[in-house]
């Protein structure tokens, strides 16, 4: 998995078991799904999954490494992947306006990987490939290339001198993908969360949604260029897509979060829910479990969690220049439950409509 803001690698037992507490008679719909390490978790633990989220990147990354079942696609993923390895090693070491704009202009890769990069991206958007194939080779490729970036966990910026691991050699490893879950098949949706809250409402929804003004598009921007393989117009030392400034989200508004989370769980009222906030984000605890009281009982457990990764760091400006000092390295990770009076019998997914 890739080196993420607010995952919650740490926090997958907790989620799990408040998940199961729940008793989900139905697939559990993850919301805003990042990484896809909760929708992960769920499947493992034997659960259908909805994996959400508006980002190109966060969506192959569902499809590829939720969606996609261990029975059909492990040994044709293995072959692909040897494939485009073998593709990053044959590829020109030149590059083209990847390497230029994320080896040269902005330094997020040595240039030779981020040649290696381009090539297996090329070659893999050459082929006739089925959609859940391909989402397992991207999946890869992000990963892969995550392990040899030079910043600090976040694509703001990059770092004045190399990181160590970007002297790494580039190379794809076959991700280990999950057998098909019993309770059944996975999706994953690239939708608006209220948009998906309104289509997907069923049984038990899991939300993570984003807590500060840092928008998840911003911060990994190059993931996103990855996923969708285009080239498109950038802008800043950091080169970040032109994009980033229209594709806003609520979520990322200290004046417009609140209402955008009050309107998710309208449409999830009579969902039973599992929510993961902390308190470094635009709504305080109290204001959280004031909403989430409209909709059933709530429980609330207080977890304390490390910063991540680029806050014990430091601060960077975005030609990676330290330029700051960082408050503090824990934070408050709240876990908060909600049993609704009145349950919402699960409807089916939007594919079998």
């Amino acid at each position: 998995m890739i080196k993420y803001l607010g995952s919650k690698r740490l926090l997958l037992p907790r989620i799990v078991e408040a998940v199961s507490a729940l008793e989900p008679r139905g697939p559990v719909l993850d919301l805003f799904s990042g990484t896809a390490r909760v929708a992960r978790a769920l499947k493992e633990a034997g659960f259908a999954v909805i994996a959400n989220d508006h980002n190109e990147y966060a969506w192959r990354l569902a499809h590829g490494l939720v969606v996609a079942d261990r029975e059909r696609w492990q040994d044709p993923a293995a072959a692909l992947i040897a494939e485009l390895n073998d593709a990053a090693a044959a590829g020109s070491p030149a590059g083209g306006w990847f390497t230029e704009t994320y080896g040269r202009s902005a330094r997020y890769f040595q240039p030779v990987n981020a040649a290696r990069i381009e090539a297996a991206r090329r070659h893999l958007a050459a082929l006739p490939l089925d959609p859940e194939l391909a989402s397992v080779a991207l999946s890869a490729l992000l990963t892969a290339a995550d392990r040899v970036d030079s910043t600090t966990g976040v694509q703001m910026a990059y770092l004045k001198e190399w990181a160590p691991r970007s002297e790494r050699d580039f190379r794809l490893e076959t991700p280990d993908l999950l057998p098909r879950a019993r309770g059944g098949g996975a999706e994953a949706w690239r939708l608006d969360a209220l948009e998906a809250a309104r289509l997907f409402a069923g049984d038990v929804a899991y939300l993570d949604p984003p807590y500060n003004q840092h928008s998840y598009l911003g911060n990994y921007h190059v993931w996103e260029t990855l996923a969708l393989g285009d080239e498109p117009e950038v802008f800043g030392v950091a080169c970040k897509r032109v994009d980033v400034r229209t594709r806003r989200s609520p979520f990322n508004s200290r004046r417009a979060t609140h209402a955008a989370l009050g309107a998710v769980l309208e449409a999830l009222d009579g969902v039973a829910i599992v929510l993961s906030f902390n308190d470094e984000g635009f709504i305080t605890r109290e204001a959280v479990e004031a909403l989430l009281a409209r909709h059933g009982e709530v429980r609330v457990e207080a977890i304390p969690f490390r910063r991540y990764v680029g806050a014990r760091i430091g601060v960077h400006n975005p030609r990676g220049e330290r330029v700051g000092t960082v408050g503090h390295l824990e934070n408050r990770e709240f876990l908060f439950t909600v049993r609704p009076a009145r349950r919402r019998a699960p409807q089916p997914s939007a594919s079998a409509r």
